[in-house]
């Protein structure tokens, strides 16, 4: 992963019709990426597949899903969905989504984060990797800008998170968790034994005043670029009106030395953070804990285990 990157292309985009979004997609990664390697690439799309309740506005939307993978596909690349789902599985939520018909349409595959590869972050902290990531050649994150309880705001740097397999999310929840827990810090730490990557954020309705599920849609009609995840996540709190100081992932980030953090240092190709600065998009003032319940982590790593017995 690029984590030298300056570039984050900004371009206002504020509605989900198909021709108009396949236009903005392919205007993005056309000029950022080598189509010729991208033919027979084993290219994986990691959306936020985070729950079916409520997934309309929780989860990345389903028809940017579907103009990503139809732009790949197009390309001649091996285009697969997954990801890990906090509830449910990776092909249920994309079905209550509505996205997983046009997936199926376009003959792009749904695998579902199981098999593992334990990795050794930098820290020296194992990590329980999907091995389907690990052994992608090109992983394309797309997440969803959403107001956050216990991490302000999150965009491309905590949607890789979801790279961890299964139970592994919660685990770190809560033992990583806690006033005095790493979380933020081994989120950060994830970057670096991650492939190739690069990030195309849907901020056209955000989640705003809660999160990651419970908030309320915002229309920012946006939509993002970058191969540095903490850089793109620099430029959109900058846009949001957040100040970065009141992000722990930011946070985690600039402790750690990456780059990216300085938004004097970015680079935008297209439009500026200024330029489609917004002032009423609503984030929680106060943090709750990181911290997962032991008794709610018992319970849904149970309704996982059922899940994969049994089906959705």
């Amino acid at each position: 992963m690029r984590l030298d990157s300056t570039i984050v292309s900004l371009m206002a985009q504020p509605t989900y019709e198909q021709k108009a979004l396949d236009a903005a997609v392919d205007q993005l990664l056309a000029s950022s990426l080598d189509w010729g390697t991208l033919r027979t690439a084993r290219v994986l799309l990691k959306p936020n597949l985070i729950t079916a309740r409520n997934g309309l506005l929780a989860c990345t939307d389903g028809r940017f899903i579907a103009a990503v993978a139809r732009w790949f596909a197009a390309m001649g690349a091996q285009v697969a969905v997954g990801d890990s789902p906090a509830f449910g599985s990776a092909r249920s939520v994309l079905e209550g989504i509505n996205a997983l018909s046009p997936l199926q349409m376009l003959g792009v595959p749904v695998v579902e984060f199981r098999q593992v590869r334990e990795i050794a972050l930098p820290c020296g902290h194992k990590a329980a990797m999907a091995a389907v990531v690990m052994d992608c050649d090109l992983l394309i994150n797309l997440p969803r800008i959403k107001a956050h309880s216990q991490m302000r705001v999150t965009m491309a740097v905590k949607n890789l998170f979801g790279c961890l397999s299964g139970f592994h999310k919660p685990w770190w929840h809560m033992v990583h968790g806690g006033n005095n827990g790493r979380f933020a810090e081994l989120l950060v730490d994830l970057l670096a034994v991650l492939p190739s990557c690069s990030t195309l954020v849907d901020g056209i309705v955000a989640m705003h005043q809660a999160g990651p599920v419970h908030g309320a849609p915002y229309p920012l009609g946006i939509i993002a670029f970058g191969t540095n995840p903490v850089a793109i996540d620099t430029g959109l709190l900058t846009l949001l009106g957040v100040d970065p100081l009141h992000s722990p992932l930011w946070r985690a980030s600039h402790r750690a030395g990456l780059g990216g953090t300085n938004v004097a240092e970015l680079v935008f190709p297209l439009a500026t953070p200024a330029e489609l600065a917004v002032r009423d998009f609503a984030v929680p003032e106060t943090l709750g804990p990181v911290r997962f319940d032991p008794f709610r982590f018992v319970k849904n790593s149970m309704k996982r285990a059922l899940l994969r017995t049994f089906g959705r």
